[in-house]
């Protein structure tokens, strides 16, 4: 019987799933906006609603995992579960209700596992630096290496909680972006100071939700395409002109821009601010969009160990 494998990835904002067969054709490849660390900033705690929506979610792949007969599987869960005083309560409803058991990955796990996914389909060498630049709901993670990794950085802050913790207007006021981006830029610099191999890439790659809806964004896709985003070059410039238009409109207004998905449109200044302060940091004058992230990581790691 040939191989499947799946790995669930349950983050801040989005809980994803990926099942491959042995060859690494793609199955199921699916992101699910379930907000787990929505609130998180200010109390501390998963909530409630959160876990009932991250727990059914979780509940519908469970059976899609049964379905494909998946022969090897992991479920990772990262920032919002590291930071949260109540994540084994959230564990114990999905080990309740699925026979899945979740672990939470450290920062430095994850950075390793979302630069193997990410690079999975570019050229690594040993002559050439690659950074792979993740942005997520409660983190950002900043990983460079050449053929491996070699460094990975956890910024804390991402789309949803700089979102939740700078921007309180609607639309954000400009101070408000400002101090936002400076948060960031001062992190950024803190990482560079402690590992300046950071600021010496030779090729830079975006990947996660953030990165991927500001491309789709930049490029007014009414309708998501991954192979039209795949490999796509992302410039500074278009960035910056995607967070100025984005960032000076209202909710209600924002969620009519031809690329950007409604379950977004509230976390993706959040999310720009991000990704300028550290464009604009780095000095990236462009980043190359990788479709595969985390969960390719995971699965190209079981695909390696059974084979």
């Amino acid at each position: 019987m040939d191989s499947i494998f799946a790995a669930i990835d349950i983050g801040s904002n989005s809980t994803n799933l990926l099942i491959a067969d042995s060859s690494g054709k793609t199955l199921e490849r699916i992101v699910r906006s379930t907000r787990l660390g929505a609130g998180l900033t200010k109390t501390g705690s998963l909530s409630d609603e959160a876990i009932e929506r991250t727990v059914s979610c979780i509940n519908e792949y469970a059976a899609l995992i049964d379905h494909h007969k998946v022969t090897d599987k992991r479920i990772v869960a990262t920032q919002a579960c590291r930071i949260a005083n109540n994540s084994e309560t959230f564990f114990e409803k999905v080990r309740a209700s699925s026979d899945l058991d979740p672990e939470i990955i450290s920062g430095e796990q994850e950075g390793s596992l979302a630069y193997r996914g990410a690079t999975i389909s570019f050229e690594r060498s040993t002559s050439k630096r690659t950074l792979v630049i993740d942005i997520g709901g409660a983190s950002t993670e900043l990983m460079i290496g050449t053929e491996s990794l070699m460094t990975a950085v956890s910024i804390p802050f991402g789309a949803v909680t700089l979102s939740e913790s700078e921007l309180h207007r609607d639309p954000p006021r400009p101070e408000e972006l400002t101090n936002a981006i400076s948060l960031v830029s001062d992190a950024v610099d803190d990482a560079v100071h402690m590992n300046p191999e950071l600021a010496s890439a030779d090729q830079i790659i975006g990947v996660a939700g953030t990165i991927v809806t500001i491309a789709a964004v930049e490029l007014g896709l009414k309708q998501f395409d991954p192979e039209k985003l795949h490999a796509m070059r992302l410039t500074r410039e278009a960035a910056e002109d995607v967070f100025r238009t984005l960032a000076t409109e209202p909710l209600a207004d924002r969620v009519f821009n031809p690329g950007l998905p409604r379950d977004r449109a509230d976390i993706i200044v959040g999310g720009c601010c991000l990704l300028v302060a550290v464009m604009r940091r780095l000095q990236i004058p462009e980043l190359i969009v990788s479709q595969h992230n985390l969960l390719d990581g995971i699965v190209d790691e079981l695909r390696n160990r059974s084979a």
